[in-house]
C-alpha cells in the first residue's frame, strides 16, 4: 500500500532561522521547487536594498511599523495592515523600520532577484 501525501503544510514563522535578503532579514517558509507561492516574515531595516524579479509577483503585508514602498520610484506610504501586489519588472523596496508578510508567487527563487 502507498503511503498518503499531505495535501497541506504548515509553518511557525518565528521558530524558522532568520536569513538576510535586500529588505533586511526574513524568515522563510514554503520555499520548494514544487510550491504555488511561499511565505516570508520580514524585519525591514532602513538600509533596503532596490531589486526587481522578473518572472514573480509579490504581496506585502504590513504588520508593524510606517514608511513607505518606494515602486518604480513612486513613494507609497504604508502602515500596518497596508497591502502591496508588486507585479515582475516593478524596482521596489521598503523604507523604514516595519515588520511585513511577505508572500512571493510562485515560490521564492533567490535566482530571480535582479539589482540592475
Amino acid at each position: 500500500m502507498k503511503a498518503a501525501t499531505k495535501k497541506f503544510s504548515v509553518a511557525q514563522l518565528n521558530e524558522i532561522d532568520e536569513t538576510k535578503c535586500p529588505c533586511g532579514t526574513a524568515r522563510r517558509a514554503f520555499g520548494g521547487s514544487d510550491e504555488v507561492a511561499s511565505v516570508h516574515l520580514v524585519n525591514v531595516s532602513r538600509d533596503a536594498l532596490s531589486h526587481y524579479h522578473k518572472g514573480m509577483h509579490e504581496i506585502y503585508v504590513v504588520l508593524e511599523g510606517e514608511g513607505f514602498i518606494e515602486l518604480d520610484d513612486e513613494k507609497i506610504p504604508v502602515r500596518p495592515m497596508t497591502a502591496v501586489l508588486i507585479k515582475p519588472g516593478c524596482r521596489h523596496r521598503a523604507v523604514g523600520e516595519m515588520r511585513i508578510i511577505n508572500i512571493p508567487i510562485p515560490a521564492f527563487d533567490p535566482k530571480d532577484e535582479w539589482f540592475d
